[in-house]
């Protein structure tokens, strides 16, 4: 049973005890959760793309495959990534502890930045269903290998290396615009908020589908859903929803 939004405290409270209770919790977070170590949103106020509208074609296969130049100013781009040089926040390690009361049922990011791992999450509990700019992969034959290993080459003179096996345009393990995701993490995410007894979000518009379909089928199930979010939701009337920094709400939640 859904419980209504109410004041401030009565809905900490009551999202504080429906985790309390809860025994498979599905997560699913957003940019917001990596915004306290320093990685900005995407379309925020201060986001990469709102800063720079170029960047989403960074982004964009058919602009990526077609535009060699842009591949250029892409590698450098991905090299200022603050996610290199950012640690996991509390946010990050609230979640860690939560994996290991043994309620976790399955963390699902929209993040690339890698930073629920590098805080300690189990990688098999962990679905990046947007991919992760840590890796790098060839477009024709499938290559896979290390993000790091590219930045070398570009670095030694490189800019836009091809794959040293076949020739091919490199890009990161990253789901770019025009590219399907991976059913399997789709599959998952989704059989996770079917099995869940409560779903927690985090840091997310839930406007990015379809992996924002979990909150419906938790909803249709009559699962409390439970938003940590500075902005608003599509599910807000449906939801117990804290509008707080996710590094200070979060441990005390999950705690």
């Amino acid at each position: 049973m859904i419980i209504p939004s109410g004041p401030a405290d009565d809905v900490v409270t009551s999202a504080t005890a429906a985790l309390a209770t809860a025994r498979r919790i599905a997560v699913l977070t957003g940019a917001g959760i990596s915004t306290e170590s320093g990685i900005p949103d995407f379309r925020g106020p201060d986001g990469l793309w709102t800063r720079d509208p170029d960047a989403e074609k960074y982004s964009s296969i058919e602009h990526y495959l077609g535009d060699p130049e842009l591949r250029v100013r892409a590698w450098q781009y991905r090299m200022a990534n603050p996610a290199w040089t950012a640690e996991p926040n509390s946010g990050h390690l609230a979640l860690v502890d939560l994996e290991r009361s043994g309620r976790l049922e399955l963390l699902v990011t929209q993040n690339i930045d890698g930073l629920h791992l590098a805080a300690g999450s189990d990688p098999e509990r962990v679905v990046e269903v947007h991919g992760s700019i840590r890796g790098a992969r060839c477009v024709r034959c499938g290559w896979r290998g290390s993000t790091v290993g590219v930045f070398e080459r570009v670095r030694a003179g490189e800019p836009d290396p091809p794959c040293e096996v076949c020739g091919g345009i490199l890009k990161t393990s990253t789901v770019f615009f025009g590219e399907p995701l991976v059913e399997a993490d789709l599959q998952r995410a989704f059989a996770a908020a079917s099995l869940c007894d409560l779903l927690l979000c985090i840091g997310t518009t839930l406007q990015v589908y379809p992996v924002a379909q979990m909150v419906p089928i938790a909803l249709g199930r009559g699962v409390p859903v439970v938003i940590v979010n500075q902005g608003e939701t599509p599910f807000d009337d449906d939801s117990l929803v804290l509008q707080d920094p996710i590094g200070r709400v979060l441990p005390g939640l999950v705690g």
